[in-house]
């Protein structure tokens, strides 16, 4: 719950200026909500790092999934089955995502290496638990080394 905490924190903080282009990272599909965001890992506080097993750096950054499932008696956190890549005009990387769990909280991390000032674009595949259907989900997004 702390890192997810503190990547929303993060995140959220990040936002702020750019509230308009940012706003929303979410997507829905049918009745489940896919939260996203990525991060540049020097952000991350080195003793939160250290205990998820995530290496800090300049270029590097972590994608962070989670998905909720709308109920009638309101949303709940789902795990999901997941694949994933990420590219840039030269190079394709293989996601290699490990989930966490804290409470009732559910994500998955993956980090990458990036390029200053590149664009990254990400397709995940994603089945949430309970799901009749393998969902894909595709994004881009620019990159900056902090």
């Amino acid at each position: 719950m702390r890192l997810y905490l503190f990547i929303l924190s993060t995140f959220i903080w990040l936002a702020l200026p750019f509230s308009q282009a940012l706003a929303q990272q979410m997507e829905t599909f049918e009745r489940f909500e896919l939260y996203y965001s990525v991060v540049n890992t020097t952000f991350l506080d080195p003793k939160i790092a250290s205990t998820y097993g995530i290496a800090r750096g300049e270029k590097r950054a972590i994608l962070n999934l989670a998905v909720r499932e709308n109920l009638s008696d309101g949303s709940t956190a789902r795990g999901i089955k997941l694949q994933g890549r990420t590219w840039d005009l030269i190079q394709s990387q293989t996601l290699e995502f490990i989930e966490v769990r804290e409470g009732n909280s559910i994500y998955y991390l993956a980090e990458f290496q990036f390029i200053n000032e590149e664009w990254r674009f990400f397709e995940i595949d994603f089945r949430p638990v309970g799901a009749d259907q393998t969902y894909t989900f595709k994004f881009k997004q620019q990159l900056y080394i902090n």
